[in-house]
């Protein structure tokens, strides 16, 4: 029989590890200070049971030190493009191409440097290394000549400062891109080392095509058993119920499916447990919801012009059948602006923003997993059913309230 006191350092040791796990799943590398210094005491503390956790279920390989907790994810889905990279201080644009690669050069600069580096000698030696003919011949190029090349760099630097790799000592970011200045920083040696997520270093991967490529980088043990296919369909499978807005069963090969099925009560009440999401199962699939709201970093719906035309649109696509052509959509806007657009911003008024406004609106609502696009088209997912307007109720004063309805899915 349990103690009182035995009960109260139980759950104080649950509420710890849920936290941690919560905080890991959130943002993957914990620093020792700033934002996330209590979080990352929480997953130090807790980081060897947190690490058989993340290794059984997801595959995912948790480091921590004296200076960062870091858990290694890898996607379940290595083809999906709904979570760039995005520059924080400029209307969260996501990284182009040309950003990605500026940051594997950065890092490979860095990671050949001293402890401190100004941005200027970061600049230079990232202008050499691109001048390498295998990146020129993909069509990539970086001289520093304009001004949106320094606007990419400066994006790269503040998405290093974000991390942690970064810390700025003197100066400041827009004085280099106007040329007006530049900027010291500390490199921080120990992040910077952990910041690689992949089960291989890249040097080691030689395939050429760029599927095959992250295929390599991601590549577990051979399965050649029973034990090892099921493991490896386990941690795919939770690695997606825990990032995924949705798992939907047509996703899935039918082996797949045929684990979930049978192992789906199993494989929820494990996260469940651990992070505190709950499973709404449904016919077309499964999605963890987080009661505390805190685990995402796309909301549906969202306050401001943009939010508010990806709800109208939502809804407006629930009540459609098949593909809807972006046109048809632009086409809406056009329509909801004479409207609405009293609620909306200046700019999304203009003539010619219905563009922006369809692929903002399509960009949120494919990467929360409720429609899929072709280049051209929309395919509304079952998810979306949700904001379906159902028919209008007409109550007479003084009558019994109707409680909320929303449209079934399953």
């Amino acid at each position: 029989m349990t103690t009182p006191l035995a009960e109260v350092l139980d759950g104080q040791h649950a509420a710890e590890l849920r936290k941690a796990a919560r905080a890991l799943l959130k943002q993957p590398l914990l620093l020792a200070r700033g934002r996330y210094a209590d979080e990352f005491r929480l997953a130090r503390r807790h980081a060897s049971e947190l690490r058989e956790w993340f290794d059984r279920n997801t595959g995912w390989a948790l480091q921590a030190d004296t200076e960062a907790a870091r858990l290694r994810k890898s996607p379940g889905v290595l083809t999906d493009p709904t979570h760039p990279a995005r520059d924080t201080t400029h209307a969260a644009a996501p990284f182009t191409r040309r950003r990605y690669v500026l940051l594997c050069l950065a890092l490979a600069a860095l990671e050949r440097g001293e402890a401190q580096i100004a941005l200027g000698r970061l600049a230079d030696q990232i202008v050499l290394d691109a001048a390498d003919p295998r990146l020129a011949a993909t069509g990539i190029e970086f001289a520093l000549e304009r001004r949106d090349e320094r606007l990419d760099l400066a994006a790269v630097v503040r998405l290093l400062l974000g991390l942690g790799v970064l810390r700025r000592v003197a100066g400041e970011e827009e004085a280099y891109v106007s040329g007006a200045g530049d900027v010291l920083y500390d490199v921080e040696r120990r992040v910077l080392a952990g910041l690689l997520a992949s089960r291989r270093g890249p040097s080691t991967v030689h395939a050429e095509a760029f599927d095959d490529r992250l295929a390599e980088l991601v590549a577990e043990t051979a399965m050649d058993s029973d034990e090892l296919r099921f493991r490896a369909m386990r941690r795919s499978l939770t690695r997606r119920l825990l990032d995924d807005p949705v798992l939907y069963y047509d996703d899935l090969s039918d082996a797949e499916l045929g684990y979930l099925t049978r192992q789906r009560g199993f494989l929820t009440a494990r996260i469940t447990e651990l992070t505190g999401l709950v499973a709404e199962v449904r016919a077309e699939g499964i999605a963890m919801v987080d009661p505390e709201d805190d685990l995402t970093d796309l909301r549906m719906p969202e306050q401001g012009t943009y939010g508010h035309v990806t709800l109208l649109l939502a809804e407006h696509l629930a009540a459609t059948d098949g593909p809807v052509d972006l046109d048809e959509l632009a086409l809406r806007v056009r329509e909801l602006a004479s409207q609405h657009g009293g609620f909306w911003s200046k700019s999304a008024r203009e003539p010619g923003m219905e563009t922006e406004l369809v692929e903002q609106a399509v960009a949120r609502l494919a990467a929360l997993g409720l429609v899929s696009r072709t280049p051209y088209a929309v395919v509304v997912r079952p998810a979306l059913a949700r904001y379906a307007v159902g028919e209008t109720v007409i109550r007479e004063p003084g009558s019994a309230p109707v409680p909320p309805q929303r449209k079934a899915t399953s």
